[in-house]
């Protein structure tokens, strides 16, 4: 399937193929693709005048240009400034999205570690205040700052079921920025975010580094924030630690509230553990959910993998609710965070999304600079967390364990070097892999 643009560029070619090239010029310089298949091209003018003389003027020529192409009719419409808020509402009522209705403030579980969080998240949803503009909740991964989006998302989407709700990853957001300049859907691309009355990014530190990125999300954030369109990000980390965002970034999301939530304490980890196993149907004693708030102390995703494996074993092989049965179950889950050991798969794939480049290309031999150090900075990594030894680490990337001492040692001494932005991606990537485990 051809792009956007290179369709367009054609359609464009035909018309001044069969009409004065300075009066195509002239009406269609400030033409942009809305929408564009194989049944329908939306295109879209800012003026009515403009809109008037295409349809009457060009239409037949833009569907005999998508004819040539197509081989099958195309439907033609043509939008002026006036007509893009109903297309936006029409546009927003076919991408209706349905939020995890489990994710509400009502099961949330509110402790000392998260009250702050959760009272700024509830008071955005209320829409009680635009001082929260943004609101920057951060912390450890698996301590529910998702589970905040979501809660402030099935709010306003129950009052005002009428709003337009994005939500996404920052890295997802990455993902769809690339894709929409390399398909030339640039305008359908800053029309789903910037129309948004509630923007929700996750992981926003994913998009430090990455320039073109960071160029778009800048002027996303500025439209919805002058539109006065209520904005929550996430993260892992405070802006002020994103030693790779660029300052106008860093600065706007300092604008509104920055909460955190911390891992919780023994009572809300208590709190969690009856509360999941209720919604689970399973009945815990008192004595079994003080063992697991006891010895689960890492996150709340972990307290809820726990008690979920602690179902299974008793529906399939009814284990009795007992602490002796229950730790014998659960043993491998209960190692504190500092003997968490990253997997070299999580390695490979934190220095790929950081770097934006495939796992088959950092694992060949491609050796243009950036590659090379992305590879590099992978076997660094990897030998520094885990306890691979070189030979180990050089079956991974079909190298010779000569060539990955080589790439530590290398790597060693650029970090050695200050202010050449080096410490500055192994530290994002390393907080990175961190938040994952």
């Amino acid at each position: 399937m051809y792009s956007n643009a290179y369709v367009w560029s054609r359609v464009l070619t035909y018309l001044e193929n069969h009409s004065p090239a300075a009066a195509i010029a002239t009406y269609f310089d400030e033409v942009e693709v809305v929408e564009l298949d194989e049944k329908k091209l939306v295109i879209y003018t800012p003026t009515s005048f403009c809109k008037d003389l295409i349809l009457n003027r060009y239409a037949f020529l833009i569907k005999d240009a998508m004819r040539e192409q197509f081989e099958k009719e195309v439907e033609l419409t043509v939008l002026d400034e006036e007509d893009m808020p109903k297309y936006n509402m029409n546009k927003r009522k076919r991408n209706f999205v349905e939020f995890n209705s489990q994710f509400t403030f009502d099961t949330f579980v509110v402790g000392s570690s998260n009250q702050h969080a959760f009272s700024a998240a509830e008071a955005v949803a209320e829409e009680r205040t635009l001082a929260y503009n943004p609101l920057f909740i951060y912390g450890q991964s698996g301590l529910g700052k998702t589970h905040l989006l979501y809660a402030i998302a099935n709010r306003i989407q129950k009052r005002h079921p009428e709003y337009n709700i994005v939500y996404i990853k920052g890295d997802q957001f990455i993902n769809e920025f690339i894709e929409a300049v390399r398909t030339g859907k640039n305008f359908e691309f800053r029309d789903k975010y910037r129309n948004a009355d509630l923007f929700l990014i996750d992981d926003i530190q994913f998009i430090a580094g990455k320039e073109g990125t960071q160029e778009e999300f800048f002027h996303t954030f500025n439209t919805l924030y002058e539109n006065k369109r209520q904005i929550v990000l996430t993260s892992d980390r405070v802006p002020s630690d994103m030693l790779l965002l660029e300052d106008r970034l860093r600065t706007r999301f300092e604008w509104g509230l920055i909460v955190d939530i911390q891992p919780p304490d023994y009572e809300t980890r208590y709190a969690i553990t009856k509360n999941k196993a209720l919604s689970l149907g399973l009945v815990l004693p008192e004595e079994v959910c003080g063992y697991i708030a006891e010895n689960i102390t890492n996150n709340v995703r972990q307290i809820e993998g726990t008690v979920k494996k602690i179902k299974a074993y008793h529906d399939l092989t009814g284990m009795p609710m007992d602490i002796a049965s229950v730790s014998r179950a659960i043993k491998d889950m209960y190692k504190g965070k500092s003997q968490s050991v990253p997997t070299i798969n999580l390695i490979i794939g934190e220095v790929c999304r950081f770097y934006s480049i495939e796992e088959s290309v950092l694992r060949s031999n491609r050796k243009n600079k950036g590659t090379a150090e992305a590879r590099q900075i992978a076997m660094y990594l990897i030998r520094k967390l885990t306890n691979l030894s070189f030979p180990d680490i050089a079956k991974e990337f079909g190298k010779t364990h000569t060539t990955v001492m080589y790439a530590v040692r290398r790597v060693e001494e650029e970090l050695a070097i200050t202010d050449n932005g080096l410490q500055d991606n192994v530290r994002d990537i390393t907080n990175n892999i961190n938040s994952r485990l």
